[in-house]
């Protein structure tokens, strides 16, 4: 299930569009009172009831969650309290020990996030939070999660209890808090990398591929890594991305590596890549048109994305690419 991270900005939407609450209640053939509940942040929306939203709403999707540059300040403010809130729970909760244990137990399986998510009939977005600690998980959902483990749900459990009674665990709860610290400020959910070591000789490459055509980047799974070009020596934000989808056709060979700054402005021209989530990216080509407003391109097939302001805050700019 998608959440709408409260406070959301429904209710802020569907007042400038002059909607009624009845009206989206019936176009999302749910209750009034279900309605009053989403609009508050106290009831789940899944990905399809987000998506009729957003178009019922005549707005993009991501909009509908709260961001920095365009939520009122209180709002921004009571979204901090609640992710805070909520962190507290979580690790009074155990989740943050669940959360580890079962990126422990998928690695040592060698299994990406993208398959366990696939197979536990999971968003990628969800099953990343579940593994991060900042989501509760219900049985059913352990169970699919067990099965795409390729385990029973109560040796899952011990095997993950066995880990953090012996200590495996601290460290990847330690990595996941400092990770969450990153990505407190909502700005879209881009964390910042640290690719780069002080000696400058060698940047981490991130990436492994999507179904369609998208690339996961996770700071915590990197791929290999590679000599840092010259001139990148000395930005501490650079990062590196394998070229693993075809969504460019033959612009760029599949060896090929992308380094990216995402200190550097976007420009008409310039490839980036654009964040559509915490950890999922498109690599696209910036435009800019007769109004001198930015917009995507994606190859293979051709799809214009259209950019309002906030959006350009998930671009990173491909600098450099080794081929």
């Amino acid at each position: 299930m998608e959440e709408i991270i409260f406070p959301n900005q429904i209710r802020m939407y569907r007042r400038l569009r002059g909607r009624s609450m009845q009206e989206l209640a019936d176009h999302l053939s749910v209750s009034l009172s279900a309605i009053s509940k989403i609009e508050k942040g106290y009831r789940r929306v899944d990905q399809e009831q987000l998506v009729r939203v957003a178009e019922f709403l005549d707005c993009p999707m991501q909009d509908l969650f709260v961001n920095e540059q365009n939520s009122q300040q209180e709002i921004v403010l009571a979204w901090r309290r609640e992710q805070e809130r909520r962190n507290k729970i979580n690790e009074k909760s155990g989740l943050k020990t669940l959360g580890a244990g079962l990126r422990q137990i998928r690695n040592e399986k060698n299994l990406t996030l993208i398959e366990v998510a696939e197979s536990a009939d999971m968003t990628l977005s969800v099953y990343h939070r579940i593994e991060m600690g900042q989501r509760e998980v219900s049985d059913k959902e352990m169970k699919n999660i067990a099965k795409a483990l390729k385990m029973h749900v109560d040796e899952l459990k011990s095997q993950i209890k066995n880990l953090d009674e012996n200590g495996f665990l601290d460290e990847i709860i330690q990595r996941n808090d400092a990770k969450y610290k990153l990505l407190l400020t909502p700005r879209g959910a881009i964390a910042s990398f640290a690719g780069v070591p002080d000696d400058n000789s060698k940047i981490s490459v991130y990436g492994t591929p999507t179904k369609d055509g998208n690339i996961i980047i996770d700071i915590d799974d990197e791929i290999k890594k590679v000599d840092c070009p010259v001139a990148l020596q000395g930005k501490k934000d650079v990062y590196a991305v394998n070229l693993c989808t075809r969504r460019l056709g033959n612009l760029l060979p599949s060896r090929a590596v992308l380094f990216v700054d995402p200190q550097d402005p976007v420009g008409s021209g310039d490839i980036a890549l654009y964040y559509t989530s915490g950890i999922e990216v498109q690599i696209i080509s910036v435009r800019e048109n007769e109004a001198g407003q930015l917009y995507g391109v994606r190859w293979n097939p051709d799809e214009k994305i259209n950019f309002n302001n906030d959006d350009l805050q998930k671009l990173h700019r491909v600098v450099f690419i080794s081929l």
